[in-house]
């Protein structure tokens, strides 16, 4: 995967081409993913490239820390098949194996002892759903709201996943 390097014309073809059929890099909102490929290009592209150049302009508008989702390497994104020939995703120097020694002795133990912990606190997390008929007339859905969420204790918040009006 990758677009190739984003600094030469070739690569933004890719990338010109990659943004024809999508408004993000990944998925249907902007994410990290844009925020990646954006600092990527030095400049904006140019105006025969009008996918890219209209990705890049949207992008610039917004507050990069903002959007959600993590930074991948740049060499993540992109169509399958082209290879990354950015600075960025060069591999890097192998390590010395003195940098291999854990000083402060903690064990893989652990590791899963708090990756358990962390999934079973997730599990706990996932919201109970509910799924209900209700008839306007007769009961409005503020109503059912409040009712719910007076169960201080067990409710944080309330969220409308489908909505039917009968």
């Amino acid at each position: 995967m990758g677009f190739g390097d984003l600094k030469s014309a070739s690569g933004l073809k890719v990338l010109n081409d990659f943004l024809s059929y999508r408004s993000y890099i990944e998925g249907y909102v902007p994410s990290q993913a844009d925020t990646v490929v954006f600092d990527a290009i030095s400049s904006p592209p140019p105006a025969d490239l009008v996918h890219a150049l209209r990705w890049y302009n949207h992008i610039k508008s917004f507050q990069k820390g903002s959007l959600p989702g993590v930074k991948k390497p740049l060499g993540q994104y992109g169509p399958p098949g082209v290879a990354d020939t950015t600075s960025a995703s060069k591999p890097a120097a192998k390590k010395d194996d003195d940098d291999d020694i854990d000083l402060f002795g903690s064990d893989e133990e652990e590791d899963e002892e708090t990756a358990r912990i962390k999934e079973e606190r997730l599990a706990q997390y996932a919201k109970l759903q509910i799924g209900c008929v209700v008839e306007d007339d007769k009961v409005g859905t503020e109503i059912l709201e409040e009712q719910i969420t007076a169960f201080e204790d067990y409710v944080q918040s309330m969220d409308v996943a489908a909505f039917n009006k009968i």
